[in-house]
């Protein structure tokens, strides 16, 4: 059995999909179960630290997103036979990195509690997730102009599924113990370019129309804390014109090359308004 925490998230309802193709036995996590529309084979769980139990009885290894693990899930998994756990980190954590930033701090202290919990750990730690495109989905839906900050800062977005297939290897084969893997896509794309991608895809023309971050950035990120938005900005910033770091890592580990940002505007150009074949 394979515990899958965020199983309703993007990389994580892609990993229950790919574990049970593979014919895995998968327990999905998640605060609402009513709302969950899993597949019929998934055994979904509410994810409460009310029964640790139903959380992991009969389970050998968790897939795990840093905002969901804590010291006593961790001592409540591996009390109830958890061996692994596969945790979603983040790029931000390397080397030389400001450990002060808010997402380093969440990430590295996820990485620490598991080190020191005594189960057998990977850590995945994907950079920009193609995903975050999804926060114009509204404007393009709207109309032909995107506003936004940046237009010339430079990532490698990863397809989720590409995130959600080298968890399936860490989880499903030998060797992936103490590992570190870090994530990204196959080349560097622009905010600017990312949506003029997009509406290729749609058969559209995308403009995407530079913002003052000091004067919009509470609007354009309406979810972010204020507290970390100025550092997040900050961090957006800092890669403007900055080629970012690019890893094989995903054909390496899959045999499969990772997904551009144009595939992946593809899968979603649903999520932006065109019409459902």
């Amino acid at each position: 059995m394979i515990v899958v925490t965020g199983a309703t998230g993007n990389v994580g309802r892609a990993l229950v999909d790919r574990l049970l193709a593979a014919g895995q036995r998968v327990r999905a996590l998640t605060r609402d179960p009513r709302r969950a529309a899993m597949p019929e084979r998934a055994e979904v769980v509410r994810f409460g630290p009310e029964d640790p139990a139903a959380l992991f009885d009969g389970a050998a290894k968790l897939f795990l997103y840093a905002q969901a693990g804590d010291a006593s899930l961790l001592e409540a998994a591996r009390a109830h036979g958890v061996r692994h756990v596969v945790l979603l980190s983040s790029g931000i954590v390397r080397e030389g990195a400001d450990e002060t930033h808010p997402i380093h701090v969440l990430h590295a202290a996820a990485e620490r509690q598991i080190r020191e919990s005594g189960l057998a750990w990977t850590f995945l730690r994907p950079d920009a997730f193609a995903t975050n495109a999804l926060q114009w989905a509204p404007q393009i839906r709207a109309g032909g102009t995107v506003r936004g900050v940046f237009a010339n800062a430079l990532s490698a977005p990863i397809h989720e599924d590409d995130i959600a297939a080298v968890a399936e290897r860490a989880l499903l084969d030998d060797g992936h113990e103490g590992a570190v893997h870090r994530l990204t896509g196959p080349e560097a794309v622009s905010n600017a370019e990312q949506v003029a991608a997009i509406g290729a895809v749609l058969g559209r023309e995308l403009t995407f129309a530079e913002a003052d971050p000091r004067e919009t950035g509470a609007e354009l990120f309406p979810h972010v804390p204020p507290q970390m938005l100025e550092r997040l900005l900050q961090t957006f910033a800092e890669t403007v014109g900055v080629p970012p770091e690019i890893t094989g890592t995903v054909e390496k580990l899959t045999g499969t090359p990772a997904r551009t940002f144009t595939q992946w505007a593809r899968d979603h150009a649903g999520d932006f308004g065109a019409q459902r074949s």
